[in-house]
């Protein structure tokens, strides 16, 4: 959150050379297959929608299609080519011909994994359906190749329909045996953890909960996650090759565990309004007084703490001087109306950060000062507890740090740690809050850190340990749906601010969770819904994002009753959610109050 209108974050950018597009080997056909070989492309024509194909941004269409009733359509965003891919088993030592049919600009087609020379053939414009080909010889212990399709950055969607791969069949004629062993683990509130046995010939398990298929991993063990707590649920396992899934295993059932009582949230409403008030500075939006502030609102937020310097973790707090807030009250009727607030059951918090208040807790010496310091101010006012408003350049990833369970990057670890030792002081009525935007939170579900590769910008997900290791702990979060880029949801389709549909589906990464990166082995869990409310800006002048009344209702049906869902499908209903969070009160004033009527209205 800032001070004045913000501008919009710029999207993450991986950098690509010409050396990269270089680098695709094209091979020529050489010979027909041979009459005794298969095709053992799975769902080559999309037929099945993307049944056995893997896309990072691929979409069933019905027109254009090359032949049947259905074909790929995928687009590229952002530092995203739209690659689709599935691993077909081979044979070692042998010949293969990989074809199929494409249409648009910078399309490729082309196999890995081939223990030889690995190919890819692609056509800078096909305005109609062209056929693209070529051809390649497995490593002599090769028993599997991915095939895969893509565009390029920058271009506009590609189409592909009917990829086929011919030759002789990899042995899997038979699809595994049932997997063994299955054990559930470790339960949370909203999570399992499950373990079985490997199978001979598996390349992967599929994932059955109450009969529902709910995910594939490539290991022999996973965490099923946005479960409800005190339930049981029974799940099982299929082993998967080429030739198709197995039996279900036998059935284990557990149960989750009971919603934890920590997180300082069990005093709110059960639908809470949360806004940040300008309470250290003006803007266009004007003053407001504390004893203004309608009762309304259950979370005051005040507006902000900043440091001394970005690494000294002295954090001070300034009340807006008279020369810039004439109607600015004194200390001693702040102070009464935060009681006031407080004894009619509100909440008053100091916001730390904001757009200019970087902070970066790089030593325990900075650790140690942060706590002292935001201590006094808790003391000096009677506050309730923190919100971490941590922005720009405040949290980011070193290099070698790509575990967000277990974080080494300085700035991460000193700030969970100064968190915890505030917790413990103030004890169980000590309330937490964050609001980060979703460039550190949602868009870890492509990008964490600089990447295997680098070149990646490290604050990519850089929130996620924060707020991992701090779940327990954690009162609300509410992150800011606003001021963002395109981010990339679970249906693997990048929503863009200015509807609800970005807002359900930035909150429902949250309440289901979402692997890191890509990494199906990697899930970071979700919260609880009575700890999430959703960020947005009061007015059309407080941030870019601003949605209506209407948009807003529409994203609270579909959340919490599932009506009014538009495209997006949510993975779940949650009724408890806690409710809406927005920058700022001060902008809510100077537009009548329509935020807050609308809230009002819609939770009564």
């Amino acid at each position: 959150m800032e001070r004045s209108r913000p501008l919009a974050r710029r999207p993450l950018v991986t950098l690509l050379t010409a050396a990269a597009l270089a680098a695709s080997g094209l091979t020529a056909l050489t010979s027909a297959a041979r009459a005794a070989d298969a095709d053992l492309a799975r769902n080559g024509g999309f037929e099945t929608a993307l049944d056995g194909w893997t896309c990072t941004a691929g979409a069933i269409v019905t027109s254009p299609v090359h032949s049947g009733t259905s074909a790929l359509k995928a687009t590229p965003a952002g530092a995203d080519n739209a690659r689709c891919a599935q691993t077909v088993s081979v044979k070692p030592d042998s010949q293969y011909t990989l074809s199929g049919y494409v249409q648009g600009a910078y399309v490729y087609l082309g196999a890995s994994g081939t223990g030889t020379t690995d190919v890819s053939t692609w056509t800078q414009s096909a305005p109609g359906w062209q056929r693209l080909t070529t051809t390649f010889r497995t490593g002599p212990s090769t028993t599997e190749v991915t095939v895969f399709t893509h565009g390029w950055y920058g271009t506009g969607a590609y189409h592909a329909d009917d990829i086929t791969l011919t030759g002789p069949g990899g042995g899997t004629s038979q699809p595994p045996a049932p997997p063994g062993g299955l054990t559930a683990g470790s339960a949370t509130s909203s999570s399992i953890a499950l373990s079985w046995s490997p199978v001979p010939g598996a390349t992967g398990y599929a994932v059955y909960r109450d009969g529902a298929r709910v995910r594939t991993v490539t290991g022999t063990s996973t965490t099923v996650t946005g479960l409800s707590p005190a339930t049981a649920y029974a799940f099982q396992i299929a082993a998967v090759n080429g030739a198709g899934e197995s039996a279900r295993s036998a059935t284990v059932t557990a149960t989750t565990a009971q919603r934890p009582d920590g997180g300082g949230s069990s005093d709110l409403p059960a639908h809470a309004l949360v806004g940040y008030l300008h309470a250290s500075f003006a803007n266009g939006s004007g003053y407001t007084r504390m004893a203004d502030v309608p009762d309304s609102w259950d979370v005051i937020d005040l507006a902000f703490g900043e440091p001394t310097s970005v690494t000294s973790g002295d954090i001070r707090f300034e009340r807006c001087p008279v020369a810039e807030c004439p109607n600015v009250e004194s200390d001693a009727e702040f102070k009464a109306a935060i009681k006031a607030k407080q004894a009619a059951g509100k909440k008053v918090l100091i916001s730390i950060g904001g757009q200019n208040g970087q902070v970066q807790l790089t030593t325990a010496a900075a650790r140690d000062t942060f706590v002292s310091s935001v201590s006094a101010i808790i003391d000096e006012y009677g506050l309730d507890g923190l919100d971490i408003d941590f922005e720009g350049h405040s949290l980011s990833l070193d290099a070698d740090d790509t575990d967000f369970k277990n974080p080494t990057t300085p700035v991460v670890v000193n700030l969970v740690s100064a968190v915890k030792t505030l917790k413990a002081k103030y004890g169980d009525a000590f309330a937490l809050t964050m609001a980060p935007e979703t460039f550190f939170v949602q868009l870890g579900y492509q990008y964490y850190g600089t990447g295997q590769w680098g070149g990646q910008d490290p604050r990519a997900g850089a929130y996620l340990p924060v707020i991992h290791a701090l779940r327990d702990d954690l009162t609300l979060l509410h992150v800011q749906d606003y001021n963002s880029g395109p981010i990339m949801g679970l249906d693997n389709q990048y929503h863009s601010m200015g509807g609800a549909d970005f807002h359900i589906a930035m909150t429902d990464m949250l309440l289901t969770g979402f692997p890191v990166a890509g990494d199906a082995d990697n899930v970071f869990p979700p919260l609880r819904a009575d700890q999430i409310a959703i960020g947005m800006p009061a007015s059309v002048n407080a941030g870019n994002g601003h949605v209506s009344p209407a948009e807003v209702t529409k994203t609270l049906n579909c959340l919490t009753k599932k009506t009014d869902c538009g495209s997006y499908a949510t993975h779940g209903t949650w009724p408890d959610l806690r409710g809406l969070m927005t920058w700022s009160i001060n902008w809510d004033r100077f537009s009548d109050w329509e935020f807050q009527k609308n809230f009002d209205a819609y939770f009564g």
